[in-house]
């Protein structure tokens, strides 16, 4: 998608009745309530200019010249995703218009990510932030005073736990999930027992040993058959193969905002065995010398249908058996636990009623 200045204007999705109906729900595009709905103002930068004016358009290019295309950010997903859902409804957007906004002060805007476009222009609109913006409160101690935001926007429960301290306009959405995309794959195509998704991040050396080793260990012992991937090291057609030749994931990561990469894997009917060690927020950038919050999950998202958890390797060893004889038995639901959750439809239609609840809103409130 151009993230360039323009307007969409869709028709709904054909067929938003897949899955057991469980999108047939969904408020219908155009009137509700009798009132005409609003054109979203949606703003999403990828990059600020860095040398020159403008730069920011040529430098991808030069990029891509020079080391190939580029792995597409969360940032930028969280962006595509919320299109793709606002298309299949028909609601209508704006996409970096700051010509319209300049000359609208009373229109919401919607700013997605990337915090730098709130020093682009002097904001008068209201502003719905999020969810791609700032890491934690400590970065913008005073959002609210120096610009005209309204709520921000977090992906899950725990993350809005830990912001609302210093920001206490929260609201929770997380990102829908494009269930057309990911899908289940046949059971003719699954060669492999297990994914095993290394997104170990923070005292990588410690765990590799503690953990990681461990777990490799036990599933040879076993017997299983085994691919790996490590994040950041991917391309996303090569996860997408990868869930289609895998009957279970094993996650391991220390904490997720949202997820969205092993909620691709629900998606895909693929059930999940996940880390979730709770603890501290470990980003090395915040904690422990500025920011200390405990109460983190590596799978905020997540209920019996999608898999199970587990907290080290102990627990790794004692659990395994019942999850993998529950997976091979198709045991699990995890892609009804998306289509009930985080479909792309519903997510994109709740962040339109907060957009909508926000202009409703008394100017002094």
């Amino acid at each position: 998608m151009d993230v360039a200045e323009r307007i969409r204007t869709t028709s709904p999705a054909s067929d938003l009745s897949g899955d057991a109906g469980r999108l047939a729900t969904l408020s219908p595009a155009g009137s509700r309530h009798g009132r005409e709905r609003m054109v979203l103002n949606l703003f999403f930068e990828e990059r600020d200019d860095r040398w020159f004016p403008g730069d920011r358009h040529v430098r991808p290019w030069l990029r891509r010249l020079l080391y190939g295309k580029a792995r597409m950010s969360g940032q930028h997903r969280v962006f595509l995703n919320l299109c793709a859902g606002l298309d299949r409804l028909g609601i209508r957007y704006r996409v970096n218009d700051y010509g319209h906004i300049q000359k609208h002060p009373e229109e919401l805007a919607c700013i997605i990510g990337r915090p730098f476009v709130l020093d682009w222009i002097t904001w008068k609109n209201p502003i719905l932030l999020g969810v791609a913006a700032f890491n934690h409160p400590i970065d913008a101690p005073d959002l609210f005073q120096r610009l005209p935001v309204k709520t921000v926007l977090v992906p899950s429960t725990w993350y809005a736990d830990m912001c609302r301290p210093g920001w206490p306009k929260i609201e929770v959405w997380p990102i829908g999930i494009d269930t057309d995309a990911w899908r289940p794959s046949s059971p003719e195509q699954k060669t492999t027992d297990v994914l095993l998704y290394d997104k170990v991040q923070w005292q990588r050396e410690r765990h590799s040993v503690e953990l990681v080793a461990q777990i490799r260990s036990h599933l040879a012992v076993n017997g299983h058959s085994v691919e790996e991937l490590r994040y950041g090291s991917y391309e996303e057609s090569d996860y997408r193969r990868a869930l289609s030749r895998c009957r279970a994931m094993i996650f391991l990561c220390q904490h997720e905002s949202q997820g969205i990469a092993y909620q691709e894997a629900l998606a895909s009917g693929v059930p999940v065995f996940a880390w979730d060690g709770g603890g501290a927020w470990q980003d090395p950038d915040y904690f422990p010398h500025r920011v200390t919050f405990e109460g983190v999950s590596s799978v905020p998202y997540f209920d019996a249908r999608c898999g199970m958890k587990f907290i080290d390797a102990d627990s790794f060893k004692s659990s395994w058996s019942a999850f993998w004889e529950r997976a091979a038995a198709d045991g699990f639901s995890p892609r009804d636990y998306v289509m009930d959750n985080l479909a792309l439809e519903q997510q994109a239609l709740r962040y339109y009623e907060i957009a909508e609840s926000l202009v409703q809103q008394r100017p002094n409130s």
